[in-house]
């Protein structure tokens, strides 16, 4: 399982012109889940990205996480982070886990993230979907479950 995690000052998914999620500071993760993946490689991305220390204290260290600054998160599937670009003009798909497989993981990470008590908007599993992100920083990070 892959994250890119973007710390934001607001972001929004909207989906037909309709906003289905939105927050204000915080975090945006880009979830990709890949074949072999299980509950346990949730666990640990949603465990990292709420721990993550990304946020600065007053002295402008990045000290703080999520969790200390009760950010809010936004939660998007993203197969593409599973494209393989090494060969050719375009990208293969084939590590990235088919939809029945990979649904449920998406919907285990985001009720797992949800048990910490922040607030939790996501976009719809499988949409087209136009996700606006104001990186805060810009400050971006990738986390791998293997």
């Amino acid at each position: 399982m892959r994250a890119v995690i973007q710390r934001v000052s607001e972001a929004r998914v909207s989906i037909d012109n309709k906003v289905v999620g939105e927050v204000k500071k915080g975090l945006v993760i880009l979830l990709g889940i890949r074949n072999g993946d299980t509950e346990t490689d949730a666990k640990y991305i949603a465990e990292k990205c709420v721990n993550l220390r990304i946020f600065s204290d007053d002295d402008g260290k990045f000290n703080l996480s999520a969790l200390d600054v009760q950010g809010e998160l936004l939660v998007i599937s993203q197969f593409t982070l599973y494209g393989d670009t090494c060969k050719g003009r375009r990208p293969s798909f084939i590590d990235a886990a088919a939809p029945d497989m990979s649904e449920p993981l998406y919907n285990y990470f985001v009720s797992h993230i949800r048990s910490y008590g922040l607030k939790v908007a996501t976009g719809e599993f499988g949409a087209m979907m136009l996700v606006e992100i104001h990186n805060d920083g810009p400050v971006t990070l990738m986390v791998e479950s293997k």
